[in-house]
């Protein structure tokens, strides 16, 4: 069975995912915020980390990213970004950050699990 950590900050969007992948064959492992984000998936060391860019607190998406792809530790860990900002430069900035694939805010469920089942 393969783990996914979600790392966001809004409770409805947690719910939304856990709801769509907890009809396929995932462990699923959710965080409100970056600085929680990142001690779950040092200790958890997930398959695939579904990742908010934009949240409060200490540690923001991209700094959450850029720290798990820079650790020889939690380097393996899949990482998609989730956010509304899908400009050009926006997915740069996700890209320079490690981020292995970018999912843009409003996305579907059936969104979600193409990009998962890709990445898993």
């Amino acid at each position: 069975m393969k783990r996914v950590l979600s790392v966001e900050d809004q409770a409805d969007i947690r719910k939304l995912i856990r709801m769509t992948l907890e009809f396929e064959d995932y462990e699923i492992h959710e965080a409100s915020d970056g600085a929680s984000g990142l001690r779950m998936a040092r200790h958890l060391k997930p398959d695939l980390m579904l990742l908010d860019v934009m949240m409060p607190g200490e540690l923001d998406g991209l700094q959450v990213c850029h720290h798990v792809k820079n650790d020889n530790e939690t380097r393996h860990i899949r990482v998609v970004l989730l956010t509304a900002r899908g400009q050009a430069r926006d997915r740069e900035v996700g890209r320079e950050a490690g981020a292995d694939e970018y999912l843009v805010k409003p996305f579907s469920p059936r969104e979600l699990l193409s990009v998962v089942g890709r990445m898993t």
